[in-house]
């Protein structure tokens, strides 16, 4: 079998390395190519995704084709980690909402569509967030949860305030937060954390604390949110969020008992509860998106257990949830590497949680429809589709 995958135009050839699972049981294609520079992705049913692109455009694949107009063109702001970031999809009032980082004025804005079969119609601003001075640290994932709320994260852009657990810093400003609000018009969820702070800001709060995140899932058993964060020169993070989280930016990244730091350093809400990352890497592989698969159809050991992108590596690292479902649970070949510590020290570490690799900068992951794993790369343009061997072989 040839080890890459070729594209061919009548102009050019380009020639991708062709991404590999550590599972010989699973296959690996190329389901769609084409896509320029693609941030997220959103299944609308069993034939038609959604595909963002960061440069402005959101791209409809439908029946396998991508179709070559895209159904919807914004003007945004590109620099540095502003664009067309996130987007979710409510089945139900059959809306889309998308994040993007609008140019004039220049902010980051969630606006809520229609979907009519063929294009995106209807726009209402939902959210009007903070986009300077950045221009990274934007976050822009959402995510709609189990309870019906819209789910939304922002970087800190830079900011030294209280939400970046600086005491006498300036007062909440919709930076370092992931927010939970109403599908309809944006308003606070009414049992949100910080509902009965008094401040109009905190009241849209879930979490705070947070550097910038590319990933949110929900556990498909216990509806729980889980998050990645980007650390600076050290510690990603994987986090399970609970209500009130504080993820302890500035003062910490990775365990507070690496940091020197104790929780009376930290900004305390009423309401609010700092926790350590449950897993964490040392040195950043810029962690990306987070999926529980939902699914059973790769085998029973992946479903409901947890995928992690990566976009400096182009990795795909795969882990366990223990039975109560609020821990990492390492298989032999994990633990026999020195991770009892549940930190990423070396490489030997790195290669035992290491499902996949030589995808691209991965900037979403998702369960399809057909219960199997569609892999989205940032430099190939590609959404990879992961599989059975044997399904594979039998169409």
């Amino acid at each position: 079998m040839l080890n890459t995958l070729t594209f061919f135009s009548p102009f050019i050839q380009t020639i991708y390395a062709q991404p590999s699972v550590s599972d010989t049981g699973l296959n690996i294609e190329a389901a769609i190519d084409g896509l320029s520079s693609p941030t997220s992705m959103v299944f609308l049913d069993n034939n038609n995704i959604l595909v963002l692109e960061k440069e402005g455009s959101v791209r409809l694949v439908s029946d396998g084709v991508l179709r070559e107009e895209p159904v919807l063109q914004v003007p945004v702001n590109t620099e540095s980690e502003r664009g067309v970031l996130g987007v979710a999809f409510d089945k139900d009032s059959n809306s889309v909402f998308l994040y993007y980082t609008e140019a004039d004025p220049l902010r980051n804005r969630i606006y809520k569509y229609q979907w009519n079969g063929q294009s995106l119609v209807n726009p209402t601003l939902l959210l009007d967030l903070p986009g300077e001075p950045g221009p990274n640290h934007d976050g822009g994932k959402i995510v709609i949860g189990p309870d019906g709320y819209l789910y939304a994260v922002i970087g800190d852009l830079n900011h030294d305030g209280q939400l970046q657990n600086f005491p006498d810093g300036p007062p909440p400003d919709d930076t370092s937060v992931i927010l939970r609000v109403n599908l309809e018009d944006g308003s606070a969820a009414p049992d949100n954390p910080f509902a009965n702070s008094g401040d109009d800001a905190l009241s849209k709060y879930y979490a705070y604390g947070i550097r910038n995140s590319f990933g949110m899932d929900f556990d498909p058993v216990t509806g729980n949110l889980w998050d990645t964060e980007n650390g600076p020169a050290s510690y990603d993070e994987t986090n399970l969020v609970r209500p009130g989280f504080n993820s302890g930016w500035q003062t910490v990244m990775g365990p507070i008992s690496l940091s020197g730091d104790t929780e009376e350093d930290l900004v305390n809400f009423p309401g609010s509860h700092y926790a350590d990352p449950l897993f964490s890497w040392a040195e950043p592989p810029a962690v990306t998106d987070i999926e529980f698969l939902d699914s059973s159809n790769l085998g029973d050991r992946y479903a409901n257990n947890i995928f992690v992108g990566d976009i400096n590596n182009g990795n795909l690292y795969f882990f366990g949830v223990n039975e109560n479902r609020n821990a990492i649970q390492l298989d032999a070949a994990q633990q026999e590497s020195g991770l009892s510590d549940l930190v990423v020290d070396n490489e030997e570490e790195l290669s035992a949680i290491t499902f996949g690799s030589g995808f691209g900068g991965i900037t979403d992951i998702e369960t399809g429809p057909d219960g199997f794993l569609y892999v989205l790369s940032y430099d190939d343009g590609i959404i990879y589709r992961i599989s059975p061997t044997s399904t594979n072989n039998s169409n």
